[in-house]
């Protein structure tokens, strides 16, 4: 039986006893609870590939349920009122062709007082608003997060620690995070369809205020990226060192520790059966490399009727291009030259996306949602691009139930 058939019969039966809810085992101690998608989706058109941030697959006028499925199964152990353990593993399509399944989240969480804790392990990296629960389709309004905003940082979680500081001030409950750790895994490259390695110790902050329906959040993180077996990236940088420009190669490579940062802000209400969320994003890199600077951002806007919530959004990214200069003397050899400014300038996507979300059950919610994407200079997020769809608007339709048990 091949893996996605496996997938499917497995979800289909966790969604049926989903509304047992979250499991407790033996002394009680023990809690299991998990989280899943299964969905469709297709696009209009076989001259571009559409996907989520560092994902492999997509659609390109096929129908495919790698798109947007997954499942999560989640369990803590509750050693004391002070101390626990929490693991949670992921299946999901990303850099490769099949789902596989990752362990996302393997730490152990200390209770100082009622106000600090600290974790160990392998943690989320708090970048965006949603960094906590991007991949739990059930607790989110749309399909899947705006590649626009969330394709600008890939790293989701780290193996370190962190503290945690709660306070309620008045009617506002004040939340920070701080974590170190070292990041870890794979990046896809669609230019040759490798999946090379990275690694990146990194470290940052996030702070966010909840006052009644309203959600503020900003957040930080800086690393130093390296992934030494980036195979287009260093084919060029051996040629410009073999044709003498030394500190060109050096500047566009990351087989070498790159700084790069992240800062966005988000903002989240619940208000009168209006829902909002928006978030704006901005990455830059420290240190030259091919690594393009950029801005994104995205606003939902959603109402409620009852069970059933219509939405809308729009999102955009614009690439800000590389701060690598280029020496003038490169333009004495065209094609590289060429070559060399194709790689560092900047791309940019823009999309308008509605769907509706209808809570049919107790844990569990259909969705169904259409994005149509603009995609810009260096076909902004969409990969295998044919001539014939250089510029060309993709229209994604999908359909799904999130469910939590």
């Amino acid at each position: 039986m091949k893996l996605s058939a496996v997938f499917v019969l497995g979800a289909v039966g966790l969604m049926q006893a989903g509304a047992a809810g979250a499991v407790t085992i033996g002394d009680g101690n023990l809690n299991v609870s998990g989280f899943g998608t299964l969905a469709a989706a297709k696009s209009n058109t076989e001259d571009a590939r559409f996907t989520r941030a560092n994902q492999r697959e997509g659609t390109a006028g096929t129908s495919t349920i790698g798109l947007d499925s997954n499942l999560g199964l989640q369990a803590t152990y509750t050693f004391s009122d002070k101390l626990s353990a929490t693991t949670q593993i992921l299946s999901r399509k990303s850099t490769g062709d099949s789902f596989t399944t990752e362990l996302a989240w393997a730490f152990v969480k200390y209770k100082l007082n009622d106000e600090v804790s600290f974790r160990a392990g392998r943690i989320v990296v708090p970048a965006f608003l949603i960094s906590d629960y991007q991949n739990v389709g059930y607790a989110n309004t749309m399909m899947r997060p705006p590649v626009e905003m969330y394709g600008q940082m890939f790293i989701e979680n780290a193996d370190g620690v962190d503290v945690n500081w709660q306070r309620a001030f008045g009617d506002t409950n004040v939340t920070a995070q701080a974590f170190v750790g070292i990041a870890r895994g794979k990046s896809y490259v669609s230019s040759d369809h490798s999946s090379p390695r990275y690694q990146a110790p990194v470290g940052g902050f996030a702070v966010s205020a909840e006052h009644g329906p309203v959600t503020l959040r900003f957040a930080h993180a800086q690393g130093k990226l390296k992934a030494t077996d980036v195979k287009p990236i260093n084919s060029l940088t051996a040629t410009l060192a073999s044709v003498g420009f030394g500190q060109l190669a050096d500047d566009i490579t990351i087989a070498d520790y790159k700084r790069v940062a992240f800062t966005s802000v988000g903002l989240m209400a619940d208000w009168n059966n209006i829902v909002v969320q928006s978030e704006f994003g901005m990455r830059r890199a420290k240190d030259p490399v091919y690594l393009a600077d950029s801005n994104a951002w995205y606003t939902m806007v959603g109402y409620r009727f009852g069970k059933v919530l219509p939405y809308f959004a729009h999102a955009k990214y614009d690439g800000k291009g590389s701060t690598v200069a280029v020496p003038a003397q490169l333009a004495r050899i065209p094609t590289l030259n060429a070559g060399v400014k194709n790689l560092l300038a900047p791309g940019s996507q823009s999309s308008n996306l509605v769907g509706v979300r209808w809570d049919f059950a107790s844990s569990a919610a259909l969705k169904v949602q259409v994005d149509r994407v603009k995609p810009g200079a260096k076909n902004g997020f969409l990969s295998d691009v044919t001539p014939a769809g250089v510029g060309k608007k993709v229209t994604v339709v999908a359909a799904g139930v999130d469910f939590v048990f």
